[in-house]
């Protein structure tokens, strides 16, 4: 079996040309003598004869891709030319079972064409093919071109050069500089035979057995093995996506720290979901890392522990409570709130208009009696059908669970799903108006996308605010290996637009108690340095306190090498002036390939 990531990069049927020269097809084939592969390939990410005929290109079968739609061969130019920018392998699309061998010496007569994965409004990079080809088998048995060795001092530490303004910020028409820019590297060696030797493991095996390696050990390196991206300038230049030809249950399960020891090698390819791809036909060996769940510390009598859980669209058909359980209770030492994300209605993505959550939290909270945590109580506010996005039917909301023998609920009546949750101020305190409360739900910020939960604890007689959030995803964002560089991230509109009404709220409770004990937490979809993050700490209300931690311990995330930050807590100036706190990002699933949930949960103790 393919990997499925392949399986759907090869259902996608979506071609575009990119340049001018695509409209052009040519009434009679170039003469073999005249075009070789680089002609092809060009200096630039398009190729100068797209859409027009070739006869005769001569090369080595370097691979066979013999599943899926998009099946074809690779081919190299023994016989390279001296200029670096031009790669020396192509694709040939061959759309049924490629009838040539490794080792093979090949002609292709075909159309040369550029085909967009993922289609023009992604704004990916194009994939340079041969297309609708008669193939031509010279000879067999030729030695196969020597793998070029892709390392730390090979890829430049520049990822991307900026776009042509020109050109709507394209990187497309702009001639490759491989020795200055890792994305022009990897270009210049478009579907020619690569190979990467011993190199660590910085994303583990997901799904769709894919996973990400590290040409370069030491880049933005992390205590457990990982690369952590810390800001829109570091993109891990050395990071690299590993799938392969071979079948799927051969595929290593790896974790973060792994490393694939000895040589990996195959074509460089270019996919929708990550890139520049080695698509490997001979693999290293896993060698694990031993890298261990981590637990947190246990919350002193006179701490609050207040934590954010992620748990992946949970819903009453899932087998992962009694996971979950256990991370609550052993792993996160049962804090005395969690604000959990991705509650799904009580039969899950049945779009029938069911909204109640009650039997997936109750299951939930029995799992964790179970597993020797306490009996949580729980709040929550169901959100109308299908209105605040996620997986249809399944009415993702956050729900506060707390461990009554340790915090109250300030229960107060009023809120609603469609009722804006206000601020009053009561014997010079802050209330809320109601709790559990929404705020400003029918609020365009909060289109399509899960509305804050508010509520009012006490803790040994001190009144907490928590806020638990999940804000608009990253969907539709370009990647950053996009032909449009910086890339644009169009999903950011509207998280900026949700965190500007988060703050104003909590001013709104600051305004009233200057002192008061507000946290605002949970799945923010952004990172600690994005702008979402800065609007949300606005005038010093709140702070990301994720930046507590060494910059290299910073992620709740793993997406495509990179560590990241998505899942936050973020506190106000009462809270952090004393400096009495203790935050922690317990790395539980991220880093793992047998994830419960590809959020690790965060959390924080302090004294109120």
């Amino acid at each position: 079996m393919p990997s499925r990531s392949t399986a759907r990069l090869a259902a996608l049927t979506v071609a575009a040309v990119c340049s001018a020269a695509s409209t052009v097809v040519l009434t009679s084939p170039a003469h073999a003598d005249s075009v070789r592969i680089h002609d092809i390939q060009g200096t630039t990410r398009i190729s100068p004869l797209a859409g027009q005929k070739v006869a005769d290109v001569p090369g080595i079968v370097t691979a066979t891709r013999t599943y899926g739609s998009s099946k074809g061969f690779w081919m190299q130019d023994p016989t390279p030319d001296d200029n670096p920018a031009t790669s020396e392998g192509v694709f040939v699309f061959t759309s049924s079972t490629p009838k040539v061998a490794v080792g093979d010496s090949v002609t292709v007569t075909g159309t040369v064409s550029e085909y967009v994965p993922g289609g023009a409004s992604s704004g990916n990079q194009s994939l340079t093919e041969v297309t609708k080809p008669t193939v031509t088998t010279v000879s067999s048995g030729n030695a196969v071109p020597a793998p070029t060795v892709i390392d730390a001092k090979s890829v430049p530490a520049a990822y991307a050069p900026a776009g042509d303004t020109a050109a709507a910020g394209s990187v497309n028409g702009l001639t490759l500089d491989p020795s200055a820019y890792a994305l022009d590297y990897y270009e210049s060696l478009e579907g020619m035979n690569v190979q990467v030797a011993d190199t660590r493991v910085v994303t583990g095996t997901d799904p769709y057995s894919e996973l990400w390696v590290t040409v370069k050990p030491r880049e933005h390196r992390n205590h457990r093995g990982g690369t952590v991206y810390g800001s829109y300038a570091s993109q891990n230049s050395g990071r690299l996506q590993i799938q392969s030809l071979g079948a799927t249950a051969d595929f290593p399960k790896a974790n973060v720290g792994d490393t694939l020891e000895g040589t990996t090698t195959g074509p460089l390819d270019f996919n929708q979901f990550g890139g520049y791809t080695l698509v490997a036909s001979k693999l290293g060996t896993l060698e694990s890392g031993g890298l261990e769940r981590e637990t947190t510390a246990k919350q002193s009598t006179r701490e609050l522990a207040v934590a954010t859980y992620n748990v992946e669209n949970l819903d009453p058909s899932d087998n992962t409570f009694d996971k979950h359980a256990a991370a609550i209770v052993n792993n996160l030492q049962s804090p005395d709130i969690v604000s959990l994300e991705e509650i799904q209605d009580n039969n899950g993505a049945t779009d029938d208009g069911t909204v109640d959550a009650s039997a997936t939290v109750k299951k939930l909270i029995d799992a964790i009696v179970a597993a020797g945590g306490p009996t949580y109580d729980w709040r929550s506010i169901d959100p109308v059908n299908d209105q605040d996005g996620g997986e249809p039917g399944g009415n993702i909301r956050q729900v506060f669970l707390f461990n009554p023998q340790r915090v109250s609920f300030v229960d107060r009546a009023g809120g609603g799903s469609t009722t804006a949750v206000g601020v009053t101020k009561v014997h010079g305190k802050a209330q809320l108006t109601a709790s559990p409360g929404r705020i400003d739900p029918t609020n365009a910020a909060w289109a399509n996308s899960r509305k804050p939960l508010a509520g009012e604890f006490t803790f040994r007689g001190k009144t907490v605010f928590v806020i638990g959030n999940h804000l608009n995803s990253k969907g539709g964002d370009q990647g950053l290996t996009s032909q449009y560089q910086p890339p644009t991230r169009s999903s950011e509109v509207q998280r900026h637009a949700q965190a500007t009404e988060v703050n104003a709220f909590v001013k709104d409770i600051l305004s009233v108690q200057k002192n008061a004990n507000v946290i605002a937490l949970g799945d923010m979809n952004d990172f600690e340095f994005s702008e979402t993050a800065k609007i949300m700490e606005g005038d010093g209300a709140l702070w990301s306190a994720i930046k507590s931690l060494p910059r290299s311990e910073r992620y709740t995330y793993d997406y495509q090498g990179n560590e990241q930050v998505l899942d936050q807590i973020l506190i106000s100036p009462a809270i952090r002036r004393g400096c009495d706190f203790e935050y922690d990002s317990v790395h539980i699933n991220s880093e793992f390939n047998d994830q419960i949930s590809d959020h690790d949960p965060q959390v924080l103790r302090f004294r109120p």
